[in-house]
């Protein structure tokens, strides 16, 4: 006879045990199913671990100094994720220096947060997933707060895009829980770049230094105000002078320095707000032409950065390489053309989408000073959108707010601006006529004429 355990036999027992442990295996999880044990760890067989153990190491040691850990071990929990990770050259060598350096200050925790939870989106996006049309495009809420997503394809060799950037390595890694996504750069949320350009910008803000003595500006042929008034100024008071005083002469294919009209008090480091602008272009993609002839083929970037750190602000309508690429041979032949074409493009006031959409929404047509005096860019409501220009040479507000500092605005529109070919100052004729004054006689003389008049003798005296 068996022995019994407990009023049980031997052999009942050990199919009992055989039962509760193939009960405790981990079973394999088919995709949509959470791979999480019920402890609460993360399973080996998790797209987590596949992404520290993954080619993206420069991605997994940002999520690991960002303390990101524990929030995509409770994401994953909940549902499956998809990751767009940036390789490593786009972390290491394409990405500014100062900007890593500000992701990675303790300070700036939360903007490195956002930065990595705007890679993730809380559900299962494989590439047969994508929009097959390439003018739809499918929107993705993140992890991220307040950030989203734009999933599309290009128009002629149909590549996957997730923003603008492309997707280099569609599912490379899938588990699960999740799977990953190569692409070709990194995605930086609008908040962190504005909060990297703020914090830059306060750096940037020097005290007013005392002067020498007093100085005679070229223009005015006036005193330049004294140390102590100079000290009063406030740091960032608007400049006294117009800013067509302070352009320099031209334009020109090197245009020659003109004293500002703050001279050395400069309260805004300029060049590096137009170095985070240009760089801002890059990085958002669709606008290297535009910031080619602002650094290359002409000097605008280093005109645009003294007349900032003057105290000047700027908006400039980014026209996307699509738009440049329609411009001909004879309209760039032209010496100075470049320059002309561009500084038609840079209003001096400080506006973003909100406000020009509101301006042309109360007034119906609005007309914008440029840089390129005395010639004015026109704007009114069409489609919903901001519309510049008329006919055959207009553009619409494509890519609003691309870059916002306070002091340089960026708008992209999707096509090249001229000046309307009858758009010239037309001097109003004078409606002035002259007047024959008639000299105005005396009393005497007055007197003289009525006498005689009454006896017929008036002819006497000429002036009667």
């Amino acid at each position: 006879m068996d022995r019994c355990i407990y009023g049980r036999s031997a052999v009942s027992f050990f199919f009992f045990f055989l039962l509760l442990t193939a009960s405790a295996l981990p079973q394999t999880l088919e995709p949509g199913h959470h791979n999480i044990t019920g402890s609460g760890q993360i399973n080996s067989n998790s797209v987590l671990v596949a992404l520290l153990d993954s080619r993206y190491t420069e991605l997994a040691e940002l999520v690991e100094k960002a303390l990101l850990l524990q929030t995509l071990e409770d994401a994953v929990g909940r549902h499956n994720i998809t990751i767009f990770a940036p390789r490593n050259e786009a972390l290491e060598r394409d990405l500014d220096p100062d900007f890593k350096r500000f992701l990675l200050q303790p300070g700036n925790l939360k903007s490195l947060q956002t930065l990595l939870l705007s890679h993730i989106i809380p559900t299962r996006v494989g590439s047969t997933q994508w929009p097959e049309e390439s003018s739809k495009r499918v929107k993705h809420v993140t992890l991220g707060p307040g950030q989203v997503l734009h999933l599309s394809k290009t128009k002629g060799n149909g590549n996957r895009l997730v923003n603008s950037a492309v997707i280099t390595r569609p599912d490379d890694l899938t588990r699960p829980d999740g799977l990953i996504h190569g692409i070709e750069r990194l995605l930086i949320p609008r908040s962190v770049q504005e909060d990297f350009n703020r914090r830059r910008n306060l750096r940037s803000i020097s005290a007013v230094l005392p002067e020498g003595a007093p100085e005679i500006d070229p223009r005015t042929n006036r005193l330049k105000k004294s140390a102590a008034a100079a000290a009063a100024v406030p740091a960032g008071a608007p400049p006294v002078l117009p800013i067509q005083s302070a352009m320099a002469p031209g334009p020109s294919l090197a245009p020659a320095p003109a004293p500002g009209p703050g001279g050395p008090r400069h309260h805004f480091n300029g060049e590096a707000q137009v170095k985070d602008f240009i760089h801002t272009l890059l990085h958002y993609g669709g606008y290297n032409e535009m910031a080619d002839i602002l650094v290359n083929l002409t000097s605008l970037a280093t005109e645009m950065g003294r007349l900032v750190s003057e105290g000047y602000v700027l908006t400039v309508l980014a026209p996307n390489d699509e738009a440049m690429a329609k411009l001909t041979t004879d309209q760039l032949s032209e010496p100075g053309a470049p320059e002309q074409i561009m500084y038609y493009h840079i209003i001096p006031e400080y506006q973003t989408e909100e406000s020009m959409y509101n301006s042309v929404r109360r007034f119906g047509k609005v007309k914008y000073e440029t840089l390129r005096f005395p010639h004015k860019v026109a704007a009114k409501e069409a489609d919903g959108s901001v519309k510049f220009g008329s006919g055959d040479r207009s553009a619409y507000l494509f890519d609003p707010d691309i870059y916002t500092d306070g002091r340089i605005s960026v708008q992209g529109i999707d096509g090249v601006l001229f000046p309307e070919e009858g758009e010239e100052t037309v001097k109003k004729p004078s409606g002035s006529v002259k007047k024959v004054v008639q000299p105005r006689r005396g009393k005497l003389l007055e007197v003289a004429c009525r006498m005689l008049g009454a006896i017929g003798k008036d002819s006497y005296i000429s002036k009667c």
